[in-house]
């Protein structure tokens, strides 16, 4: 059997990743009439959706320009992508090869009908009648397809090239226990001395440095010896520089009147206060706190310190149900009811008893004015200076979206991504497909970068409770 693969890839694999032709190595691709079909049918818009339909036109149209019917019908040499700096001085080796005849193979009764995926598993059958000493693989991301190809004995799997892990549970969570020993370990070769703040700084070697990441967080079990919380500084090789973080857990320092309930969400609100750090990330399931950290750390910065000028919110609008259909008003108007955690957590943040209704609208109303909603939509060619961009729900974005918002971030502006990997409601990603995933590996050795996964629910016990059971 040849060890060149086939590939025969279906259309939504291409509105997912426009560059797919270009990911399958030495091994060949099919390419059926009716996916160029539906890629027509896809191009109309200003959706990710048509952009990535025209951009895979583009891709074809590229390849096919000055080559004949003939030169067509023996495969076009794949080329490597030009945005890919690694792989441009080489080819990929493989060929793509377009439907230039009709089938004449046809479908099992048991499947009726010629709709567009039965007619992309018609050419599949007719790849593997044509070729039988080559293994003929379907590419889709729809599930049902790949269920009827098995049923009609054709080999199909699911597009992962765009995966970021093979389990979310290999995914940085920002933090490490170091053994209980630590300390007796790594005394005889440890320097130590305290920064402008006050705050104990160590310098380890060691083998243990090889496994940790710049912005880490360590940490010894409750009741340890010297049980104290470090942020890694700095990593030079095998040696490492640690520093002790604020405790916002004692009671006594809060940001807001907000206090860290637990190890994880201290972590976090010292990446959120921060002001080197550029770039955080916080993961955790519904009631961690991720939103009200957030918040409260982003009106201590804008209200309390002229560190940002105001804050913008924003998040996806993908709906759980059924879509409400239009809103009216204004583009804050539009946003404001998917913005209803913002709103929950800005009465907590301004429900101080000690003073009157009055001095509580005056409070709304001035954070109002600080705190903007904007929609993803129009995020694209704007530059955000001296903002705390915070986006909510970002489990629901793409490789390719979390990019083009990450990248609206001017001098002095911090981003900030939010998101439960367990609520994904964007067809297509997984949880290790999606951007935010993509983002957490990414930047998890950046100087100017962070992560916290956080993993207890504070809300109450109920929500606790039904995070665990449900």
């Amino acid at each position: 059997m040849s060890k060149r693969k086939l590939f025969v890839l279906d259309t939504n694999v291409l509105l997912h990743d426009p560059t797919c032709v270009f990911r399958f190595e030495e091994h060949d691709l099919f390419i059926p009439m009716v996916v160029l079909e539906e890629l027509d049918a896809s191009k109309k818009g200003t959706s990710e959706v048509a952009r990535n339909a025209r951009q895979v036109s583009r891709f074809f149209d590229q390849l096919i320009s000055n080559h004949n019917r003939a030169q067509i019908e023996k495969g076009l040499l794949l080329p490597a992508p030009q945005s890919d700096a690694a792989a441009r001085r080489k080819t990929v080796g493989g060929r793509l090869f377009l439907q230039t005849q009709p089938n004449d193979t046809t479908l099992p009764g048991l499947i009726p009908g010629l709709k567009a995926d039965n007619n992309i598993l018609v050419n599949a059958l007719e790849q593997q009648n044509r070729h039988p000493d080559r293994r003929i693989t379907l590419v889709s991301k729809d599930i049902n397809l790949r269920i009827k190809a098995a049923v009609v004995g054709i080999h199909s799997e699911d597009y992962q090239n765009d995966q970021v892990l093979d389990d979310l549970k290999l995914l940085y969570t920002g933090y490490a226990e170091l053994p209980a020993d630590f300390w007796s370990q790594h005394a005889q070769h440890m320097q130590s001395w305290h920064d402008a703040r006050g705050r104990s700084c160590y310098r380890i070697s060691g083998p243990m440095v090889k496994h940790w990441h710049v912005n880490q967080f360590l940490y010894l079990a409750e009741g340890s010896e010297r049980g104290l919380e470090l942020q890694v500084t700095a990593i030079d090789q095998q040696t490492a520089e640690l520093r002790e973080i604020k405790n916002y857990r004692d009671g006594k320092t809060g940001v807001w009147g907000i206090h860290a309930k637990n190890r994880e969400q201290n972590f976090a609100l010292n990446l959120l206060l921060d002001p080197e750090i550029d770039f955080v990330t916080i993961l955790g399931t519904a009631g961690t706190g991720k939103t009200l950290l957030t918040l409260a750390a982003g009106l201590a910065q804008t209200m309390d310190e002229p560190l940002y000028r105001e804050i913008i919110m924003t998040r996806v609008t993908v709906s759980v149900g059924e879509d409400i259909g239009f809103l009216p008003g204004t583009e804050e108007e539009k946003m404001t009811p998917w913005m209803g955690a913002v709103m929950d957590n800005l009465e907590v943040l301004t429900q101080d008893s000690s003073h009157g209704d009055w001095a509580r609208a005056a409070t709304n109303d001035l954070l109002s004015k600080r705190i903007k909603i904007r929609s993803l939509n129009f995020m694209r060619g704007r530059t955000f200076l001296n903002r705390l961009v915070v986006i909510d729900e970002a489990q629901n974005l793409t490789a390719k979206q979390m990019k083009t918002l990450i990248t609206r971030a001017g001098p002095g502006t911090k981003i900030v991504c939010l998101g439960n990997l367990g609520q994904i409601d964007t067809p297509y990603l997984s949880e290790t497909t999606s951007g935010l995933t993509y983002v957490v590996d990414r930047f998890c050795n950046w100087p100017h970068g962070g992560h916290v996964t956080l993993a207890r629910g504070e809300r109450s016990r109920l929500a606790a409770h039904a995070s665990d059971v449900l």
